[in-house]
C-alpha cells in the first residue's frame, strides 16, 4: 500500500510540472505580439529592427519638421539629440502633440521611416515618459522641468 501512495504522489507532481510548463509556454506565445520594446531614435539608427517588429519609439518632436499631408496623414521627425528618425502617422494626433514636446509612438520601422499606428503625447507641462527622459539624459539634451536657460 505504501508503494502505491508514493507512486501516485510522484505521478501527480510530474503531471503538475508538465501542466505548469505547458501553461507558461502558452502564455508566452499569446503575449509575443503584445510586448512592445522601447527604443530611442539613436538605438533605432544604430541597430534597425526588422520591418515586422512592432516597438515603441520616443523622444522630442523636432522643431520645424511637422508636415500635415492630405486627410489625416502627418509626418514629422523624432529626436533624442543623438539621432533623428522620420515618422509617418495616419490618424488624429493628441491635442497636446506639438513640436519640441515629448512623444511616444508605437509602430514599425519600414524603409528608414517609422510608421506609427499610435501616437501618445505628454499630458501636462512637467510629465514626460520615463523611457524618453532616460534616452534624452543619455544623449545629454534633457532639461529639468522649470529649469531656465541662463
Amino acid at each position: 500500500m505504501k508503494g502505491l501512495k508514493k507512486k501516485r504522489r510522484i505521478q501527480i507532481i510530474a503531471l503538475a510540472a508538465v501542466a505548469l510548463i505547458i501553461s507558461t509556454g502558452l502564455i508566452g506565445y499569446a503575449m509575443r505580439d503584445g510586448i512592445n520594446f522601447f527604443r530611442s531614435p539613436s538605438q533605432v539608427l544604430a541597430e534597425p529592427p526588422s520591418e515586422h517588429e512592432t516597438f515603441r519609439i520616443g523622444g522630442l518632436v523636432e522643431a520645424g519638421s511637422l508636415v500635415r499631408g492630405q486627410g489625416e496623414t502627418v509626418s514629422f521627425n523624432v529626436t533624442d539629440g543623438g539621432g533623428v528618425v522620420p515618422v509617418t502617422y495616419r490618424g488624429v494626433l493628441p491635442d497636446l502633440f506639438a513640436e519640441g514636446q515629448g512623444m511616444v509612438g508605437t509602430g514599425r520601422y519600414v524603409n528608414g521611416t517609422f510608421e506609427a499606428s499610435e501616437i501618445l503625447a505628454k499630458h501636462d507641462e512637467s510629465y514626460m515618459p520615463k523611457e524618453v527622459v532616460d534616452a534624452l539624459k543619455e544623449q545629454g539634451v534633457y532639461k529639468e522641468p522649470g529649469a531656465e536657460d541662463s
